[in-house]
């Protein structure tokens, strides 16, 4: 049987610091299955992979910020489409720094939000590789950072 390449769409593993709680990631429900998830959309014709990152964080979750330009991670589930069919896609994610959240974005009536800790996102998305990224990226958030030590002077 012949099988399809998977399609290919971009996503934002939103986050931010709070005093009390700590690092926190934002989860969002799918508008059609109501299903925990993370921002994430199809290519955009003339934008690189972190920009379409960064715009479906502002569409779906109202946030703005700076996703990292290299890819954190990837993650594969089954798109349902209206069809029926369903059809493989392989996400790129990007971590993004939330600088900003809006009250008003274009999906603010059709889906619920919530910051949570890396180990309850991992409870609640369906992926496991999803679930997989977010304990990575606890463990990454949690490390320290690495040094950068400076050339010697005269060398």
């Amino acid at each position: 049987m012949l099988r399809r390449p998977p399609r290919q769409q971009y996503a934002a593993l939103c986050y931010r610091f709070d005093a009390a709680l700590g690092l926190q990631v934002l989860l969002l429900t799918s508008r059609e299955t109501r299903r925990w998830v993370i921002p994430k959309g199809w290519p955009m014709k003339g934008k690189k992979a972190h920009a379409v990152a960064e715009r479906e964080a502002y569409e779906e979750a109202g946030v703005r910020g700076k996703a990292e330009k290299e890819p954190f991670g990837y993650f594969a589930y089954m798109k349902k489409r209206k069809s029926g069919v369903e059809v493989p896609v392989r996400v790129q994610v990007h971590a993004l720094r939330v600088d900003e959240m809006l009250t008003d974005f274009p999906e603010k009536d059709s889906r619920t939000l919530d910051w949570t800790s890396c180990a309850e996102a991992a409870l609640r998305v369906n992926e496991p590789e999803l679930r997989a990224l977010f304990m990575a990226f606890d463990k990454r958030m949690a490390s320290p950072a690495p040094v950068k030590l400076r050339a010697a002077a005269g060398r």
